[in-house]
């Protein structure tokens, strides 16, 4: 096909409200050395996207600092993590056999070439993403899922959001038969959690509000728990033995207050702190009774690799709340952020 010279696009101009949002057209990209440029077809929201626009990382030496994914933002920046769309381009060193293949991108940046190296940058933060119709991607992070039975809405829902939870319940070693807690279940990671989860042969209990607990057991979880209520003492009633491992997204009390649950030689994974990132606790816990408390950012080469393969034979297949044109970016994130919803939240460009 022939690609144009300009896009649609929508970027953030600086960190604040949805009004630092700005749709307008831009140059397409070219794919330099060894890169794809991607014609968009889907790309879907994350909790990374509206924390990325408000500055709400923080940094190291500074938690309050208005900072993107990991550190400050080049603006403007196009936002957006989530690519599943066609090869339609290449750069130098790229085999043109790519152009017309169906891919989905991994957007981590990584700290090496390993199948284990570290995510330490993502697309729509430390490099422009898919909310446009065109992004460019290393060669090496498009996979090709041409024959997938998946819509591209269910792939764009992939990356960010399951490869975030497949990235825990690796670095937690659930097991087969072992019990695991999600927590924030009816979110995007939380519900890949649950989904994951029950595919590995886990017994999964799952807290999520009273008005999606029904849309979290068909997603998966064999006991769900109401968020509204007391969650240790609910967790004490149907799992009074313990869980093996906790897939936490919120932190917060719950940590505090749900450690002691957590078997001898548990693991509580933590990938998010929508209840607080400052926490208290007893340290008697953790060495007494072999415990770990690990942390989980997105997910490994090796992690994603293990997605795709899920995603060409349709292992898994994510729930699509709602779809917007790209123009309406901002009522997209309005909507993600009044969590609302169950499953993900894409833009088609």
């Amino acid at each position: 096909m022939t690609v144009p010279d300009t896009m649609r696009a929508v970027r953030i101009t600086a960190h604040g409200g949805t009004e630092v949002l700005e749709h307008t057209e831009v140059s397409v990209p070219r794919p330099g050395e060894n890169e794809v440029l991607v014609r968009v077809s889907a790309v879907a929201l994350n909790n990374t996207d509206l924390w990325t626009r408000q500055g709400a990382y923080g940094l190291p030496e500074d938690p309050d600092a208005l900072a993107g994914w990991r550190g400050p933002i080049d603006f403007p920046r196009i936002q957006g993590a989530d690519v599943a769309g066609e090869v339609v381009a290449v750069g130098d060193g790229v085999d043109a056999a790519l152009i017309g293949t169906r891919v989905v991108v991994d957007p981590a940046i990584y700290d090496g070439d390993g199948p284990d190296a570290h995510p330490v940058g993502l697309m729509g933060s430390e490099r422009d993403g898919g909310y446009a119709q065109y992004a460019t991607a290393p060669s090496t992070h498009v996979h090709d899922v041409t024959g997938s039975p998946l819509v591209d809405e269910q792939l764009a829902s992939l990356p960010t959001a399951y490869g975030t939870a497949l990235g825990m319940i690796e670095r937690g070693r659930l097991r087969e038969g072992e019990t695991a807690l999600v927590s924030g279940a009816s979110g995007g990671v939380g519900l890949a959690a649950v989904q994951l989860a029950r595919a590995k042969g886990a017994h999964v209990i799952a807290i999520s509000s009273g008005s999606k607990i029904e849309a979290v057991r068909e997603a998966g979880a064999h006991e769900v728990m109401d968020r509204g209520g007391d969650v240790t003492q609910q967790l004490r009633e149907v799992a009074p033995e313990g869980v093996d491992v906790v897939l936490d997204v919120v932190a917060g009390d719950l940590l505090t207050e749900g450690l002691p649950l957590v078997r001898e030689g548990g693991r509580w994974v933590v990938a998010g702190a929508l209840g607080g990132y400052a926490i208290n606790v007893d340290v008697r816990r953790l060495y007494l009774h072999n415990i770990q408390i690990i942390g989980s950012s997105m997910h490994t080469r090796a992690h994603f690799e293990q997605l795709m393969d899920m995603a060409r034979t349709a292992q898994i297949e994510p729930m699509v709340a709602k779809t917007y044109p790209l123009a309406e970016a901002a009522q997209a994130q309005d909507e993600l952020e009044r969590r609302e919803h169950v499953g993900k939240i894409l833009l088609r460009p």
